[in-house]
């Protein structure tokens, strides 16, 4: 069906109202009319027996009149009505059901187009249902999908909780249908979570270098400024820790987060990154190998359970980390 060649009727007055008041193409609504009227009629026919081959090809013409539907089936110049008795019915019904798909297609377009601005931000959600792979959220007007791999590793999360997320990406399925990707686990939750509870990293006086996070376990945030008079790691942790309290909060009880402060002198870094072993000794860097030397007594602080603690300093400093005690 043409939009341009549609019959003035009560019909085409009500697909342009719908398209105009929905912001959806009126061709848009009339294409998937004709596919859905077609497709009602070969089930029709299945259901009464009649084989139709896959080569045939049929057309749906709207009668001015009535504004009815007639189906037609063409082969090369033949044209001929096969539009069966009663098929008024069908086509009425099949018609409503393809305008409120695409009424619901549209709002959930409009929603993912917003959400689609919001990219790599936090927004707050409910736990709405939970199976084995996934979590579904409810995020404002539409749901989220929180899948295994970007929950938090050992946090259970239950029906009717209410919790931050990260609004990772936009993914589209074979069908086209496109979902909203939610994380707890991604590094960059955690940048958003000091962006939201430190003022100062949320004007930029205070930036968030790099984060290197073991989700549910440990996280360490390399933060710096600029600006003269301001301590960086002093403003993430906040009077009597409240800042870090707050990001915290939002965490597994057992998740620790390390501050410390950037350097562009990689010694100093690697020094700082080891927090909270104290007293470092870069002894060299080569080939992407770092060795360092400790005091016996922070070696364990320096290397950490299961050695997490110099991982994720090798993770900041972008270099493999072999600690030593000292000789």
């Amino acid at each position: 069906m043409d939009i341009k060649k549609l019959p003035k009727t009560e019909f085409a007055a009500a697909v342009a109202q719908i398209a105009g008041e929905r912001n959806i193409d009126p061709q848009e609504i009339l294409d998937a009319i004709e596919l859905g009227l077609i497709s009602a009629y070969k089930r029709d026919q299945k259901e009464h027996g009649n084989l139709i081959s896959d080569e045939a090809t049929f057309e749906v013409e709207i009668t001015p009149s009535s504004g009815s539907f007639s189906i037609f089936q063409t082969d090369g110049d033949s044209r001929v009505d096969v539009t069966p008795p009663g098929f008024g019915r069908i086509a009425a019904m099949t018609a409503k059901q393809v305008i409120d798909q695409k009424i619901r297609e549209a709002e959930r377009g409009t929603v993912i187009a917003e959400y689609q601005r919001k990219l790599g931000s936090l927004v707050a959600g409910v736990v709405l249902h939970i199976d084995p792979y996934k979590i579904n959220v409810g995020i404002g007007k539409t749901e989220g999908i929180l899948p295994k791999d970007e929950q938090i590793r050992n946090e259970n999360l239950n029906l009717g909780d209410k919790k931050l997320f990260l609004l990772k990406t936009i993914s589209e399925d074979e069908t086209g249908r496109k979902e909203i990707i939610l994380s707890r686990k991604d590094p960059n939750f955690i940048k958003e979570l000091f962006s939201r509870e430190v003022p100062e990293v949320g004007n930029r006086t205070v930036v968030v270098e790099k984060v290197a996070r073991s989700s549910g376990e440990r996280t360490k945030v390399a933060v710096s400024s600029s600006q003269p008079g301001v301590d960086p790691v002093g403003s993430c942790i906040g009077q009597k820790g409240s800042r870090i309290q707050a990001v915290l909060g939002e965490l597994p009880s057992i998740e620790k987060v390390d501050v410390i402060a950037y350097s562009k002198s990689l010694q100093q870094f690697i020094a700082n990154a080891l927090s909270p072993a104290e007293n470092v000794k870069v002894i060299s860097i080569k080939d992407g190998l770092a060795v360092v030397e400790v005091p016996e007594d922070q070696l364990a602080l320096a290397i950490g359970a299961g050695g997490e603690n110099v991982r994720l300093a090798g993770i900041l400093c972008d270099l493999e980390i072999k600690v030593q005690g000292t000789k």
